[in-house]
C-alpha cells in the first residue's frame, strides 16, 4: 500500500478514487508518565514518555485508515494528513486520514 502526503504521484495515474478513509485513537497520560514529565518540565528537554505515546498513537491511526482502505480496494491513500484534538483533560485523539485511490 502506497502512503502519500501529495495529492498525486508523479509516476503514477489514478484510475479509480474510491473516497475519504480514517483511522483515529484516543490515548490517556499513564499517571507515572505524568508525573515524571511535570518533572521534566522544571528541567526542560524532550518528554520522551509522550513522544513514544504519540508515536504509537500515529502508527495505531495509521494502521487502521491502512486497513480501511484496503476493505474497499485502494492499493494507496494519498493526500494523508495527521489531526490531534483534547478530548479531556489527560486524553488526545489522533485523527489521520486521506483519499484511497487504485493506482495504475
Amino acid at each position: 500500500m502506497i502512503v502519500s502526503n501529495m495529492e498525486i504521484l508523479p509516476d503514477r495515474r489514478i484510475v479509480r478514487h474510491l473516497g475519504m478513509v480514517q483511522g483515529n485513537t484516543v490515548r490517556a497520560k499513564h499517571l507515572g508518565k505524568d508525573l515524571l514529565a511535570g518533572l521534566k518540565n522544571i528541567v526542560g528537554g524532550e518528554l520522551k514518555a509522550y513522544t513514544e505515546l504519540l508515536t504509537e498513537a500515529r502508527e495505531e491511526a495509521t494502521a487502521r485508515m491502512l486497513a480501511q482502505a484496503e476493505a474497499i480496494g485502494a492499493n494507496a491513500v494519498l493526500n494523508v494528513r495527521f489531526s490531534t484534538s483534547s478530548i479531556t483533560s489527560g486524553a488526545a485523539e489522533l485523527f489521520v486520514y486521506g483519499t484511497a485511490v487504485v493506482l495504475e
